[in-house]
């Protein structure tokens, strides 16, 4: 399955995979048009970035049972409001909680 890395710094990428320097929501766009499943983004930072310009069609939030004094934010501050609404959730044996929100 091919996959864009998204990367300023990296300079090769293996595993069918493309480098990409800056997100373009034009080119996201023209990809969710196109048939083969669903699209993951992972890190705080490109998950906001895709959020910003409205390219998140759901939020799948795996809750870990370790609290962090540190780290991204998961929804940065943010001068918009974004209405998510549950839509499934899942329990995993290990006490790992799945959130399965859509934006709409």
């Amino acid at each position: 399955m091919p996959k864009l890395v998204y990367s300023r710094t990296l300079q090769h990428a293996e595993w069918n995979a493309t480098i990409v320097r800056e997100v373009v929501p034009e080119d996201i766009q023209r990809l969710k048009q196109q048939p083969g499943g669903d699209m993951v983004v992972g890190g705080a930072n490109l998950a906001a970035t895709f959020a910003r310009y409205g390219l998140i069609d759901e939020y799948r939030v795996y809750v870990q049972p370790v609290v962090l004094g540190a780290g991204h934010p998961l929804f940065p501050p943010s001068e918009k409001r974004l209405p998510l609404r549950l839509i499934d959730t899942h329990r995993f044996g290990n006490g790992v909680v799945l959130l399965h929100y859509t934006t709409g």
